[in-house]
């Protein structure tokens, strides 16, 4: 099968991309024209079409020959600086209607949990809007509504270790950490997409995904203390606090650990039956505390500077 993935530089696309092309479809991505250079999985063979989501042009010649579309591209990594509503929703209606021109067979759509164009969160709203397209279109779709995500180079797990390291003696949790989660692992995500591609019988629906399991925010970070052997008094934060620090990391920073699109995410969205990925995909999901490897052994605090030097240059 022929199939355009957005969002293939992504923590989420850069997963996907060896499992489609491992079961052997022909994958071709979107890229926004951009001076920087992509991060693309190595040895993974793929076709470039270079459009932003905007572009109906660009996205009718990116559709040439293409039989299924893997939508995961987001504003949401971006954070205040992003245009949620035109990176999620208008740039979701505007590949759909593309899609439903081109004869496109099957749309498969990453979302969040909590998505609903009412939401009092804009990345929630903006998610809810790109949903309704989805539906509205003339393509048959299938969304999965994802958990919190968690794997090697995540926005989650690794900014609270790198956020731990750097913080002295105390590290502050919103409300406690009283925040219910459900993490997903990454890999389990990307499996789940790709038999979303592959089976017919999951068109027409939109399942909410998550981990085995719910945990708190404080669950969690207690977790990472244990797996990176970060020590750290764990304060209760006004969330409206936090968000004012977090404004202020994003003005500052090139590279801010945390944003204030995250505890919008952590605000709004709730979890997911526990039965979905066994139930519709035939899938076991992992434990967290079974996938952290990747957290031990690591100077969080100078991985954090690295990011900022990274970004730094990218952003020059």
């Amino acid at each position: 099968m022929r199939v355009l993935v957005t969002g293939a530089t992504g923590f989420v696309g850069r997963a996907v991309l060896p499992k489609l092309t491992g079961a052997g479809h022909a994958v071709r991505i979107l890229l926004r024209p951009s001076a920087r250079d992509p991060r693309l999985p190595r040895g993974v063979p793929v076709e470039v079409a270079l459009a932003a989501l905007t572009d109906v042009r660009g996205l009718r010649a990116a559709l040439l020959d293409i039989e299924a579309v893997l939508h995961l591209a987001g504003g949401e990594g971006h954070a205040s600086r992003a245009d949620l509503i035109e990176s999620d929703a208008e740039g979701t209606r505007a590949l759909v209607e593309a899609a439903s021109e081109a004869g496109v067979r099957r749309l498969i759509a990453l979302s969040h949990l909590g998505a609903d164009r009412a939401s009092a969160y804009p990345v929630l709203q903006a998610k809810g809007m790109a949903e309704d397209a989805i539906r509205r279109g003339g393509v048959p779709y299938t969304i999965l509504r994802s958990a919190t995500l968690y794997g090697p180079e995540d926005r989650f797990t690794t900014s609270l270790a790198m956020t731990l390291a750097l913080a002295p003696l105390v590290f502050f949790l919103p409300a406690g950490g009283a925040a219910r989660l459900q993490p997903l692992w990454i890999e389990d995500l990307a499996t789940a997409l790709l038999w979303a591609l592959e089976e017919e019988g999951l068109l027409g629906q939109t399942y909410e995904v998550g981990g085995p399991e719910v945990l708190t925010l404080r669950e969690v970070v207690e977790m990472i203390m244990r797996v990176t052997h970060i020590a750290r008094w764990l304060v209760e934060a006004r969330p409206w606090a936090l968000r004012i620090v977090y404004r202020l990391g994003e003005a500052a920073l090139v590279w801010p650990p945390f944003t204030t699109t995250w505890m919008d995410l952590l605000a709004g969205a709730g979890t997911a039956p526990l039965d979905t990925l066994p139930r519709a995909f035939g899938l076991q999901p992992a434990r967290m505390q079974d996938r952290l490897d990747y957290l031990a052994g690591r100077d969080w605090a100078g991985e954090w500077l690295r990011r900022q030097r990274r970004h730094g240059m990218d952003h020059a």
